[in-house]
């Protein structure tokens, strides 16, 4: 019997080898020649499909497996395979076993699966469950969990990302890029000899615009020029970086002293603050989560946090604009009530302080903590109790890409004891752990689908409110799309209860990874279908749709740097005034400080040249025809759906299209 073998090599950067490669087939009836893969000329290069015959004595019947191994020719040259296909003599169909893997060292070896999904129920064979065992058994000793910090979800036991395994690291050329672009960043800044001159002020507000460069964004630009805009300050609570913290009330807070005579000026004449909180149109935006954060000491200097409390109101023509801000949580004496009826800089330093409580909480919890290391858990616990051939993880892999390096990576370079959290953020050392441990406290599972937060929070018919409106759009795609590729594989809720390999999956999830979050309200059990589509929905919302709505527009609001300070090197003003613009400056971040800020914003924001748009699928993980043409669906209403964001935002003088699917990476990778 002769089998047609190609094999496709992968198509970055070292993919190829010169290594010797070997190929055997595995089938019920025995296993082919060990056959060394080698064509006249050259073959296994980057991007190469090779087509090589295997012989076998008898036929193999139905072919369980695809044996791989690499020995060392002359150096060490890793390989990366993305699939081997089979023609099999006498069959107008191929077989197809995804790999997407890389072989490395000498004498190493990988037996590949069939690409059909298949639960462990609907393995037969005793070698095919042999292999779903072998395989986890290896992957648990790979994949291990750790503790970070007490108080947080566990993550992967990596202590850098040089110690992750090389199929869930960067490419090369996504490594290069990724060291590239931040010494980019800093060298346009540092030819503008900024960025060396340590603890000097700026001397005004407009002396901010000497760091727009080449660095800069539209949206970055039209902040520069309305950021003192009372409008504009409310619309970042909707659709900035951190649109998730504003909440209507129906009664001010005790510790908000705020008496309708003192806002009556912001509010149209008709009505009263009383009136306006019935109907639904006051907000609070309060960072309790801040107060009693220990600030950071940045070169000997000590900097300063606040814990604001903001009240907005929804005006009919101005819409949503604050009305009062307090600096602390406890009024008294020292504590004023800043008014927008205030004297003009009084009133925008009060409102600095509570973007720069903003910039805190959207990078550390929104962002940092409530997307990539959510997901990590997710990333982490698919590894440990999925293997390759499973549904699920032939579904969620794609959407993991990457997160375990780039959070490797955040826990060293940017949050460590000697990160750039510390180098230039006011919560950076001993803050950043505190703030993570308070958030994990009152996180949950509920919280994380879009449809429960905007409930929640009351904000269901707040005006303009795009990333709700867009974030609601995207979840029913998804939920849709995932609904579609359960269905396939788990016809009814017995199906998924008695599946042991996803039991243990949960399992891991919720009581290994999210077991130091106390009120996360994830069950260590998947009873029905829907509990698992909906937990599936929430992990792709999450690692696509929710981690762009918090990253990639971090530049355009940070990078004109009064709108949101990373740090404050002065604390909150006690008397209204005494506000002077020297203050504002001493208070602002410094030269250097301004610098790094811009830079590290723009590196992590900007559009990664790698990137793999929502819902496009390069590692073809799901084979079966009923599965591409669910995916192919998805994909269309993925473009039906940016269709419509464009058309809603056309006539816009700012618009949000953070939330276009052709913005989104298919993973969390920055």
């Amino acid at each position: 019997m002769e089998y047609t073998v190609t094999v496709a090599t992968g198509t970055s950067e070292y993919s190829g080898t010169n290594n010797y490669v070997y190929v055997t087939l595995v089938g019920e009836k025995g296993e082919s020649e060990r056959t060394v893969l080698d064509n006249p000329g050259l073959d296994l290069c980057r991007g190469a499909v090779d087509d090589y015959t295997v012989r076998s004595s008898t036929h193999l019947g139905r072919l369980i497996l695809v044996r791989l191994e690499k020995q060392k020719y002359w150096v060490e040259d890793n390989w990366f395979c993305r699939y081997v296909k089979v023609s099999v003599p006498g069959e107008r169909r191929s077989y197809t076993f995804p790999c997407y893997r890389w072989l490395v060292g000498d004498k190493v070896m990988v037996e590949l699966r069939e690409g059909t999904a298949k639960k462990l129920s609907d393995d037969t064979l005793p070698e095919e469950i042999a292999h779903r065992k072998a395989e986890l058994e290896e992957r648990k000793k790979i994949f291990r969990w750790v503790a970070w910090a007490p108080g947080i979800p566990k993550c992967i036991d990596s202590k850098t990302e040089a110690d992750l395994p090389q199929d869930v690291r960067f490419d090369n050329e996504k490594r290069s890029d990724f060291v590239g672009s931040l010494q980019y960043a800093l060298l346009e800044l540092s030819l503008k000899k900024l960025a060396i001159m340590f603890g000097k002020s700026w001397n005004d507000l407009d002396d901010f615009k000497r760091i727009f460069w080449k660095l800069k964004s539209p949206v970055a630009e039209y902040t520069m020029k309305h950021w003192r805009e009372d409008w504009f300050f409310g619309y970042q609570f909707l659709n900035g970086s951190n649109p998730r913290m504003i909440k209507r009330i129906e009664s001010l807070p005790p510790n908000l002293p705020v008496s309708g005579d003192m806002v009556q000026s912001s509010l149209i004449h008709t009505t009263t603050l009383e009136a306006e909180l019935k109907k639904g149109n006051i907000f609070l935006v309060d960072y309790l989560i801040m107060d009693g954060i220990p600030a950071n000491v940045i070169r000997d200097k000590q900097q300063h946090i606040a814990a604001p409390l903001c009240l907005l109101y929804e005006h009919p023509d101005k819409g949503l604009i604050p009305i009062a801000i307090q600096l602390d949580q406890t009024p008294d004496k020292d504590t004023p009530i800043f008014l927008p009826s205030d004297p003009p800089l009084a009133w925008l330093l009060a409102k600095m302080w509570v973007r720069h409580a903003e910039f805190q909480v959207f990078q550390l919890l929104s962002h940092l903590l409530r997307t990539h290391l959510v997901v990590e858990v997710i990333c982490v616990a698919t590894m440990r109790q999925l293997p390759a051939v499973h549904p699920i993880y032939k579904l969620l892999t794609p959407h993991l890409r990457y997160t375990l390096e780039i959070n490797c990576r955040g826990r060293t370079q940017l949050i460590s004891p000697d990160g750039i959290f510390k180098r230039v953020v006011s919560t950076g050392g001993d803050g950043v752990l505190m703030l993570a441990q308070r958030e994990y406290k009152v996180l949950t599972y509920r919280s994380l689908q879009p449809k429960f937060d905007f409930l929640d929070r009351g904000v269901t018919k707040v005006k303009d409110y795009f990333y709700r409106d867009h974030s609601m759009m995207l979840w029913d795609v998804i939920h849709k799309f995932v609904s579609g590729i359960v269905s396939l594989y788990y016809k009814s809720d017995s199906e998924v209860d008695q599946d042991s390999e996803l039991q243990a999956w949960i399992k891991d999830v919720a009581t290994e990874g999210f077991v130091d979050v106390p009120h996360f309200g994830l069950a260590s059990e998947l009873k029905t279908k829907e509990e698992l589509i909906t937990l599936i929905s929430v992990v792709i919302f999450t690692s696509t749709a929710q981690h762009a709505a918090t990253n990639n527009g971090q530049f355009d609001w940070c990078a004109w740097v009064p709108n949101t300070p990373c740090t404050m090197r002065h604390p909150p003003p006690t008397d209204k005034d005494a506000v002077t613009m020297d203050l504002i400056m001493a208070t602002l971040p410094d030269i250097s400080q301004s610098c790094l800020q811009m830079a590290i914003t723009w590196h992590l924001g900007r559009a990664q040249p790698d990137a793999i748009p929502m819902g496009h699928y390069v590692e073809q993980y799901l084979i079966e025809p009923a599965a591409l043409r669910v995916i192919d669906e998805f994909r269309k209403n993925l473009k039906d759906l940016e269709e419509q964001m464009i058309s809603q935002s056309e006539g816009l003088e700012l618009q949000y299209l953070y939330l276009c699917p052709s913005h989104i990476e298919n993973s969390i990778t920055i």
